[in-house]
């Protein structure tokens, strides 16, 4: 199976049994946005810092009771599962139509199929904050069983601090884990030992440095006798026994460790760095929230730490396994995945998310090889894609020059601004920066006209933007061309002064063509570190 990128909804992905036949998969994990309205918000700052309201309304649609709920709640009924078919009528009824209920209700849709890809040996996670993790749990016990859960992990991702006003402060998110049955993949996590437990336990050095302990190799009277184990070894005979047959206990003693007391009782010397450490319980209190300095921090408001990630990865599957992440924001498990040496598969129902993950892993892992399905690959489908659906094509188009969707892609009045691209320029009167924005407009049909030159020439005045970019299904007009030069020069500060107004076709966009930006703004989303992959190394 090849590394892939699906654009569009989950759902609609999930369900086509050509791109995931049934038990396909051997790890999900997801973490599923809801209520977090201020947080997508971040998405789509300006960088002056300013937050266009109205380009996260996308999201705030995203999961209201409406068309889309109803019909994933019908879905849900007419299955075949009917334990959470009753567990989601019973919700509504308590719930009734509101957004909480609309989020169920799509989450318990995609659950169901989650749990045909996933291979009997196969396990979810299920990352969520306390909003609905209590019903979310419900609906697992329904579609998985309730026999099949495994843990409720909890992450404590941050200390406390000021939201306090009638509660206590929120640290902590819940990661909800099941397996699809009994016999599923488990490889067993260590984290190193608490300096307090190694000060205590492994009081002794060595001359290279080495930190060990003396241990016992001999049986104690709680083991009980074994006359097997009972014989004499250079002068000594334990009452109860040794705990290695004669053979390997000579293999010790040549490697130089047993250590004899004065007392001459004997010792196995163990070392610290061959122990493979804490078993990892359900409280991870060791792997913090990204900071704003951290390296592998890019710029996207839920991003998650690797390290969280590689302990899920590692724990449930083995190397050239399938992960999945069927909301896979800014790519942290398909990155952790292939870091880890495992395939990947993830999909996002956004343009942004899809762009900013080739640009992660293609940073992160030069050379490296996957697919994106949903989106155009050459001028025909491009082409089809116009005429299929004008809105998508739209979303397309302003993320393939990577441009933001205007409203976050959302369909209605755009005042002839289909996306926006920002970038730096810099004021050489007062020697400051600038914040400047391109207005992208797209024509995905074959008519061509002057007017919408003249229309985007009108809409960079009336926003105050610097330029203008036109991208065209047809090949523009002499007159078009034109009217696009009389729009003049735009000097960013640097003295090379850039077409105000820029025309690119279809064709030219396939062929590499991209707009003229001076310095496209790159706060947005930084480049990840390049990663050094772990060939199927288990971090135990």
């Amino acid at each position: 199976m090849t590394n892939r990128l699906y654009y569009g909804d989950n759902l609609d992905w999930l369900s086509n049994e050509k791109a995931f036949g049934d038990e396909s998969v051997d790890l999900v994990y997801l973490d599923p946005p809801f209520n977090s309205n201020a947080t997508y918000s971040q998405l789509f700052k300006s960088p002056d810092g300013k937050t266009a309201d109205s380009q996260i309304e996308a999201f705030e649609d995203t999961w209201n009771w409406g068309t889309s709920a109803e019909a994933a709640y019908d879905r849900v009924l007419k299955g075949p599962n009917t334990d959470v078919a009753q567990l989601l009528q019973a919700m509504r009824g308590f719930l009734h139509d509101n957004a909480l209920m609309a989020y169920l209700a799509m989450m318990a849709a995609r659950l169901v199929e989650l749990h045909r890809v996933l291979k009997p040996t196969g396990s979810l996670y299920l990352h969520c904050d306390p909003t609905a993790s209590h019903y979310l749990k419900l609906l697992l016990d329904g579609v998985f069983g309730a026999t099949n859960y495994r843990n409720e992990i909890t992450w404590k991702r941050t200390t406390a601090h000021s939201d306090t006003k009638g509660r206590f402060s929120h640290e902590t998110d819940i990661i909800f884990f099941y397996g699809k049955s009994p016999t599923l993949v488990w490889n067993t996590q260590y984290t190193a030992h608490a300096e307090s437990y190694v000060s205590s336990h492994y009081r002794h050095v060595d001359n290279e440095g080495r930190r060990y302990r003396h241990d016992n190799i001999i049986r104690s009277a709680s083991m009980g006798p074994r006359p097997n184990l009972a014989y004499d070894y250079k002068g000594y005979t334990p009452q109860f026994g040794w705990r290695v047959v004669r053979e390997k206990l000579e293999k010790i003693d040549e490697s130089g460790r047993i250590h004899w007391s004065k007392s001459g009782t004997p010792y196995l010397i163990r070392y610290l760095d061959e122990q493979p450490g804490e078993i990892v319980g359900n409280l991870w209190d060791d792997i913090p929230a990204i900071n704003s300095q951290a390296q592998e921090r890019l710029g996207y408001p839920t991003q998650k730490p690797l390290a969280l990630l590689e302990r899920i990865i590692n724990a449930s599957s083995n190397p050239g396994d399938v992960v999945l992440d069927p909301f896979c924001g800014c790519g942290t498990a398909v990155h952790a995945a292939e870091k880890l040496g495992r395939r990947w598969i993830g999909i996002d129902i956004t343009h942004l998310s899809i762009a900013l993950i080739e640009k992660r892993m293609r940073d992160a892992f030069p050379g490296i090889a996957f697919e994106v399905e949903g989106r155009p690959k050459d001028l025909p489908s491009a082409l089809e894609l116009a005429s299929r659906d004008k809105h998508e094509f739209q979303k397309w188009a302003v993320t393939h020059i990577g441009g933001q969707p205007w409203k976050g892609g959302k369909k209605g009045p755009d005042g002839g601004i289909d996306g926006l691209i920002f970038f730096n320029g810099f004021d050489t009167a007062t020697e400051k920066s600038t914040h400047e924005k391109a207005i992208i407009s797209v024509k995905g049909g074959l008519n061509k006209t002057v007017n919408d030159v003249a229309s985007l020439v009108e809409t960079i005045g009336r926003e105050k933007a610097a330029l203008g970019i036109l991208l065209a299904a047809a090949l523009p007009t002499k007159q078009m061309e034109a009217r696009a030069a009389a729009a003049g020069f735009f000097d960013p500060g640097t003295g090379v002064q850039v077409p105000r107004i820029q025309i690119i076709t279809l064709a030219e966009l396939f062929a590499g063509k991209r707009p003229v930006i001076p310095n496209v703004n790159p706060a947005m989303f930084k480049a990840a570190p390049v990663e050094a992959k772990e060939q199927g190394k288990l971090d135990f």
